[in-house]
C-alpha cells in the first residue's frame, strides 16, 4: 500500500476526487432542481442588493476584514510562515486535530456561512420567496462543509494515515454499492430481512387487489374485542414501521391489548400503474379494505386508525361515506395527520407552482413519482443528521453504518402513482381544498369534513417537521362530532414508535380547546410515558363486547399468504431492475 506519507498525498487526492465525483452524481439527479432554485434565489438577492449597494459593499468589507484577521493570525504577518505551517499537515499525525491550518479553514467557514446566512435572512423578499433563500442558502452552506471533503477533514486524513489506505478503500466500496442502490446508506440493510426480524407479527394475507394487500393478524389472546381495528398506514411508505421488532410493534400492541387487527399493506406502484388516482386509493384502498373487514368478521362497522398520508386518505374515506349515510366506521385515530394543508411545515420550500410544474413533468413521464425524488427531499429537511454525516463516515472514513431498523425503513421508499400525487400535491398542498368544505368532490362526493361526526383521535407530536402540531390542531378542529387531541413527545416518527415497555418520553392531554393551539398546549397536562396506553384505554370506551379470539381470513376470504405478504417487499430497485423475463 506504500507509506503513511504516501496515502496522505496520493490516496486522500483519489478519494477527494471520488467524493466530488459522488456529489456531482448526486447532484445531477436528485437534487439538480434544489440547485437551480438556489442560484435563482441568489440571482434575486444579488438584483435586489444593486438597489442598495452601500449596504451590500459594506457587508463584504466586514467580510474581507474579518479574513485578514484571521490569516494574519495564522502565519503572524510573514506569509512564508504559511508554507511552514503547511507542512504539518504530513508531518505531525498528533496535531492534526489542532493543526492553524486546518483552524483557519474552519473559521473562514463559519465566517463565509455567517456572511451568506445574513445576506439570505435580510433579503427584501416576499416571505415564501425568502423561506426558500434560506432554505437553500442553508443546503449551499451544509455541502460546502469541510467536513465533507477529505483533503479538508483532518479526521478523515488522520484514519486514512493510521489504516495505511484501508478507510479509503472501504469507502469507495461503500460509495459504488451506494451508487448502485441510488441512494446513501443509513444503516446496515444486511442486518435485516422482511418477516425474519423485522415485520415479523404473525399474520396472513386475506385479500389483494392491484393497490392493496388486507393483512388479518393473528391474535395473542383467546378473547377479543368485538368491533375489528383497521390500520391504514401510508402509502408514501411501506407498513412495518408500525410492525418494526417484537419490542417495539405498534400491531403487536394492539393483539396484545385484545384488538382484532388489520392492516392495508399498499402495493409499491411500477410506471404501468400510474394512472391510479386519489379517488381510487379512497375508493378502492381505504372503502373496499372497510367492507371486506366487515364481511371477515361480521360486524356491521369497525375503529379505523391512520397514520400521515393514510390519515388524509382515511379522512376523505369517511368524507364520503358520511355523505352516503354509511356507519362502516365507528371512530377514527389520526396519527401525525394534515388535513388543513396552510401551514405544512418545512415541506413548504419544496411547494410552488414552478418546481411543482417540474415535478409533475418529471412524474408524468415516468407514470410515477419516484420515491427516491421523495425521500431525497425528506432528508433534505435535516440534511446534516440525514445526509452529509453519512457521506463522511460511509465514504470518506470508510465505516459501515450501524444496525437501525427504523433508518432501514426509512430507506425502503415507495413510488406514488401520477394521477395520485397530482391530485394530492395540487388539491391538498396547493390549493388546500380539503379544509374547505364542499371544494373538492371524491368518488362522487362532496366533501365537508364538519359533517364528520364518529369520535376521533389526533396524535401529534411536538417536534413534527412534516405535519407540524399546530397545523394538525387546525385540522382537527375542522371535525365535527366528539374529538381527543394528544400531543406527544419527539418527531413525526419517534413520536410515534414510543412503545409502552420502554416507558420513556411522555405527552399531553385534556388542554382547553377553545382558544386554539398554543392555548390548548397552555393548559394541556403533562403526562409521562408513551401515548399508547393513553390511545388504547380511549378505544376500549367504544370496542363492544369480546368475543373468541377469531381464526385468520374467513370461508370467502381464505389465507393467500403469510404476512407480511410480497407487496411489501418489492423495492424501487425491483421495479427499475425487473427480472429479465419481465423486461423484456
Amino acid at each position: 500500500m506504500g507509506s503513511g506519507k504516501a496515502v496522505g498525498q496520493d490516496f486522500i487526492q483519489y478519494l477527494n476526487d471520488e467524493t466530488s465525483k459522488m456529489l456531482a452524481n448526486f447532484s445531477s439527479t436528485e437534487t439538480k432542481q434544489a440547485i437551480e432554485d438556489f442560484s435563482q434565489q441568489w440571482f434575486k438577492l444579488t438584483q435586489d442588493a444593486l438597489k442598495d449597494p452601500a449596504s451590500w459593499l459594506s457587508l463584504v468589507e466586514q467580510y474581507q476584514q474579518q479574513h485578514m484577521k484571521l490569516w494574519t493570525a495564522l502565519v503572524g504577518g510573514q506569509p512564508a510562515q504559511a508554507a511552514e505551517k503547511a507542512k504539518e499537515l504530513t508531518s505531525s499525525l498528533e496535531q492534526y486535530q489542532n493543526n492553524p491550518v486546518f483552524e483557519y479553514i474552519k473559521q473562514s467557514y463559519l465566517m463565509t456561512s455567517k456572511l451568506l446566512n445574513e445576506s439570505a435572512a435580510s433579503a427584501a423578499l416576499d416571505s415564501a420567496e425568502q423561506e426558500k433563500l434560506v432554505f437553500y442558502t442553508k443546503q449551499f452552506i451544509d455541502a460546502m462543509s469541510p467536513d465533507n471533503f477529505a483533503m479538508t477533514n483532518p479526521d478523515v486524513i488522520k484514519e486514512a494515515v493510521e489504516t495505511n489506505g484501508q478507510s479509503l478503500v472501504n469507502g469507495l466500496n461503500n460509495l459504488l454499492s451506494d451508487m448502485d442502490k441510488g441512494r446513501i446508506s443509513m444503516t446496515d440493510e444486511s442486518a435485516f430481512v422482511l418477516g425474519e426480524n423485522l415485520a415479523v407479527t404473525e399474520g396472513a394475507v386475506v385479500y389483494e387487489n392491484e393497490l392493496f394487500q388486507l393483512i388479518h393478524y393473528k391474535p395473542l389472546t383467546q378473547k377479543v374485542y368485538q368491533q375489528p381495528v383497521l390500520i391504514v398506514p401510508p402509502c408514501i411508505n411501506k407498513y412495518y414501521i408500525l410492525d418494526l421488532q417484537e419490542h417495539n410493534s405498534f400491531v403487536r400492541y394492539c393483539l396484545e391489548q385484545e384488538q382484532n387487527t388489520f392492516l392495508i399493506s399498499w402495493v409499491n406502484p411500477t410506471k404501468e400503474q400510474g394512472s391510479l388516482s386519489w379517488d381510487d386509493y379512497v375508493e378502492l384502498g381505504v372503502i373496499n379494505a372497510i367492507n371486506r373487514v366487515k364481511e371477515i368478521t361480521g360486524q356491521k362497522s369497525l375503529h379505523a386508525l391512520s397514520w400521515c398520508v393514510g390519515g388524509t386518505l382515511l379522512a376523505c374515506a369517511q368524507a364520503v361515506l358520511t355523505a352516503r349515510k354509511d356507519n362502516s366506521v365507528a371512530s377514527a385515530t389520526f396519527l401525525t395527520t394534515l388535513v388543513d394543508f396552510e401551514e405544512p411545515g418545512d415541506i413548504s420550500v419544496f411547494i410552488d407552482p414552478q418546481q411543482i410544474e417540474s415535478l409533475l413533468a418529471q412524474a408524468k413521464q415516468k407514470g410515477v413519482l419516484s420515491g427516491r425524488n421523495l425521500a431525497v427531499a425528506f432528508n433534505m429537511l435535516r440534511a446534516n443528521d440525514l445526509i452529509w454525516s453519512y457521506v463522511v463516515r460511509n465514504y470518506l472514513k470508510g465505516k459501515q453504518p450501524a444496525p437501525f431498523d427504523i433508518l432501514y425503513w426509512n430507506g425502503d421508499s415507495t413510488n406514488l402513482p401520477y394521477e395520485m400525487y397530482r391530485f394530492y400535491i395540487t388539491q391538498m398542498y396547493l390549493e388546500n381544498n380539503l379544509s374547505k368544505p364542499d371544494a373538492l368532490n371524491i368518488c362522487g362526493s362532496d366533501i365537508n369534513l364538519g359533517n364528520i361526526e364518529i369520535p376521533c383521535y389526533f396524535l401529534s407530536t411536538i417536534g413534527d417537521h412534516i405535519a407540524p402540531w399546530q397545523s394538525t390542531y387546525k385540522g382537527m378542529e375542522l371535525f365535527g362530532g366528539n374529538k381527543e387531541f394528544v400531543l406527544g413527545a419527539s418527531g413525526h416518527v419517534a413520536g410515534v414508535i414510543n412503545p409502552v415497555s420502554k416507558n420513556r418520553r411522555h405527552y399531553w392531554v385534556d388542554g382547553n380547546a377553545d382558544q386554539g393551539a398554543e392555548h390548548w398546549l397552555a393548559t394541556a397536562e403533562k403526562k409521562e410515558g408513551s401515548w399508547w396506553s393513553h390511545w388504547s384505554d380511549w378505544i376500549k370506551q367504544s370496542a363492544g363486547k369480546k368475543i373468541a379470539a377469531p381464526e385468520l381470513g374467513s370461508k370467502q376470504y381464505p389465507v393467500i399468504e403469510a404476512a407480511p405478504g410480497r407487496y411489501v417487499k418489492v423495492k424501487l430497485e425491483d421495479i427499475d431492475n425487473p427480472p429479465l423475463n419481465e423486461a423484456v
